[in-house]
């Protein structure tokens, strides 16, 4: 299938160019969706947080009741091996996955004894420095534990995350802030989300219905190491129609500000410039 960016897949011992077929009609994940990945950076020489990465795709895998088969060494080592196969000017995305290939005895769960692992990377270039989205309000909600399996970063999630980021562009907007079921700010659809008020930063207080990030946990790391005041709470969609700045964290973009939320037109400010560089300035130390 054409259309792909340059793309390096390892699976059961050996590294394949492009998009390797991995998957039948009668693969659980294809089926099912057992399906679970983690998102990590290369660039610049760097791979900022790769072994948190790694071990999440394990807990992640864990939380769907599949068997995790590689240490988080090991993901380390194919990741700077594939790595390799890329000129080093490239911004690669490195997705590690698990997945269930057959079903389990007389159940619609997958086997986890027949749970595969690949590692994928491939060219997807970040944001630039000046870059930013526009938001408005998801009419789509954030699932929760005893409906989804919110506590890991698994495939059957983001369909509805994708519903979401589609109506916001069908309004014209970059992305969404997406609710939980009580009706409090939990994510956008594709990154955790942030706002800054008289200085300080406040930030949606995990609460089981969103990923807390690993990139958002660094991202509050540095900026209360630089003295800057961060809450972590219960927000609503009013505080951030309010707010003086928004931003964004994620593993794709890193940090990106908002400049417009609904029809309020926002400068990107101060504080998420600082966070950016907070964020970068980490990464290559």
């Amino acid at each position: 299938m054409s259309g792909w960016s340059e793309t390096w897949t390892w699976i059961d011992g050996t590294w394949h160019e492009g998009n390797p077929p991995m998957m039948g009609p009668r693969t659980h994940a294809a089926w099912l969706g057992s399906s679970v990945f983690d998102g990590a950076r290369v660039f610049s020489g760097v791979m900022p947080d790769i072994d948190l990465h790694c071990q999440r795709v394990n807990d992640s895998a864990l939380a769907l009741n599949l068997k995790p088969t590689m240490k988080v060494g090991e993901m380390i080592e194919l990741t700077q091996e594939g790595a390799a196969k890329f000129s080093p000017d490239k911004q690669l995305y490195v997705k590690p996955m698990y997945w269930a290939e057959s079903d389990g005895p007389g159940v619609i769960a997958g086997d986890p004894e027949s749970t595969r692992f690949c590692m994928c990377l491939f060219d997807a270039p970040m944001a630039a420095d000046g870059a930013a989205n526009s938001i408005t309000l998801s009419s789509f909600r954030r699932p929760t534990l005893d409906c989804m399996p919110v506590n890991a970063k698994a495939g059957c999630l983001y369909p509805n995350n994708a519903r979401a980021a589609l109506e916001a562009k069908s309004k014209g907007f970059d992305n969404a802030i997406v609710l939980d079921m009580l009706g409090n700010v939990a994510e956008l659809t594709s990154a955790n989300v942030f706002m800054v008020k008289d200085g300080e930063v406040h930030t949606p207080v995990p609460n089981g219905t969103f990923l807390n990030g690993i990139t958002r946990q660094r991202v509050i790391h540095l900026l209360r190491g630089a003295g800057v005041t961060v809450h972590e709470r219960t927000l609503r969609y009013a505080d951030f129609q309010e707010a003086d700045e928004i931003f964004s964290t994620g593993n794709y973009n890193k940090v990106v500000p908002v400049n417009r939320i609904d029809d309020r037109q926002l400068q990107p400010g101060p504080v998420a410039a600082r966070a950016r560089q907070l964020y970068f300035e980490f990464s290559k130390a």
